[in-house]
């Protein structure tokens, strides 16, 4: 009887708006291991899952899709702006299917050493119920990190930028949550970085 195989680790990458996460996670696929992007995941599901869509249709009420069943972003958007309790329960709803959307692609590649998780807004390692093994943190300067979301989205002002970054975690806050930082901020080597910490998801010690 051949014993079940050992879950890969599940590594998660998060980083403020601009920071090079995505960039980060690219170099990971180059190496051939999966991503899966929770953020965009995230929008499939509150278009896709049944249980899901029955959830936020309860909370919010029927506009919160459109008459051919798609989710009514720019309604939630003003229904939750300026209301924290409210976007709480949201995210109370969608952060637990995304966290089990999350298992059902991990089973998919039992036999990898390592998967990566990309998200905007990950806790530390174990938190939450976010089941991951450990946590990498990409950051950058915050002068870069705008340049590089105005040369991304060239309408948004740079006040709009900064306060999509204010809204967000500290630096403070994320380097407190990381087991490993990546320094995107153009004067060190951001491959040799990423191999490391590959080499190290390869052993089985961790």
């Amino acid at each position: 009887m051949s014993l079940p195989s050992k879950r890969p680790l599940l590594i998660g990458v998060t980083g403020g708006i601009g920071s090079g996460k995505s960039t980060v996670c690219r170099i990971f696929e180059a190496l051939g291991i999966p991503v899966y992007y929770a953020d965009e995941r995230a929008k499939w599901l509150v278009d896709h899952d049944a249980i899901l869509k029955s959830d936020i249709t309860r909370l919010l009420g029927p506009e919160a899709y459109d008459i051919a069943g798609r989710y009514a972003r720019s309604w939630v958007a003003a229904q939750v702006f300026g209301n924290p309790e409210l976007l709480l329960q949201l995210n109370a709803l969608i952060h637990p299917r995304v966290y089990a959307d999350t298992d059902l692609w991990a089973r998919d590649y039992t036999g990898k050493p390592y998967v990566i998780k990309e998200a905007a807004l990950l806790r530390a390692a174990g938190e939450g119920g976010n089941r991951l093994d450990k946590l990498i943190v990409v950051q950058s300067p915050l002068e870069l990190r705008i340049h590089r979301v105005h040369k991304r989205d060239p309408q948004r002002t740079e006040q709009e930028i900064k306060n999509i970054i204010s809204r967000q975690l500290s630096d403070e806050e994320r380097i407190e949550m990381a087991d490993y930082v990546i320094y995107n901020n153009e004067t060190q080597l951001l491959i040799p970085q990423v191999l490391r910490l590959h080499e190290t998801f390869l052993r089985t010690d961790l």
